[in-house]
This record gives structure tokens, C-alpha cells and sequence, in this order.
């Protein structure tokens, strides 16, 4: 059974750092693209970043370019999000996304973070 495991959640004040990893246990064929999302309190669940298992090619979402940057370590099946200069705004809980090239998708549980004024 695959899962998909978040880390490195926690409170920090703004203008901090954190860095989420998230690691697939159980195999996983033919992973494509990488992904984390979020989803702060009374709003939908939105797009934060992506990249793309082959090749690395990333995309960010408009309110984090130049503060967020997704990476990933292949051999690990691992994708990471480094969050600097964090805004309160940027609270919310965290989930990694797996999406594999024949389309079924894996969610880890999630990881809060919560940006204090």
C-alpha cells in the first residue's frame, strides 16, 4: 500500500523558514509529477507548487514565486518545499501530491504550518 508522509510542518514567525518533505513508503510506478498544495481555514484546497519527476521542470503558484522552491530527490521518491520569507498568509495544512503517468494520484495526509504575526 503506497503513503505518502509530510514533514517539517510547525509555528513560525513571519519572515521564517521551513522546509516540508514528503516520502512515498510502498511502491509507486512511474511517478510523473510532484506536488504540494494547501489548504488554509475556510478555503479551498489551491495549487502551491509542482515538478515534474523527469526532467525537473517546476511551476509555483503566483503568491510564492521567489519565496518557495520545490525540489525532489528521485532515488528517495521524495519532493521537498523550502518556504522562506513566510507571511501569515502562507498558514494553512500542507499535502504532497503524487500523480503517476498512467493518472492516479496519491495525497499524503498533510503537515500545518502556521505563520504567526
Amino acid at each position: 500500500q503506497v503513503q505518502l508522509v509530510e514533514s517539517g510542518g510547525g509555528l513560525v514567525q513571519t519572515g521564517g523558514s521551513l522546509r516540508l518533505s514528503c516520502a512515498a513508503s510502498g511502491s509507486i510506478l512511474r511517478i510523473n509529477v510532484m506536488g504540494w498544495y494547501r489548504q488554509a481555514p475556510g478555503k479551498e484546497r489551491e495549487l502551491v507548487a509542482y515538478i515534474i519527476r523527469s526532467g525537473g521542470t517546476t511551476n509555483y503558484a503566483d503568491s510564492v514565486k521567489g519565496r518557495f522552491t520545490i525540489s525532489r530527490d528521485n532515488a528517495k521518491n521524495t519532493v521537498y518545499l523550502q518556504m522562506n520569507s513566510l507571511k501569515p498568509e502562507d498558514t494553512a495544512v500542507y499535502y504532497c501530491s503524487y500523480l503517476t503517468y498512467s493518472g492516479v494520484r496519491y495525497w499524503g495526509k498533510g503537515t500545518l504550518v502556521t505563520v504567526s504575526a
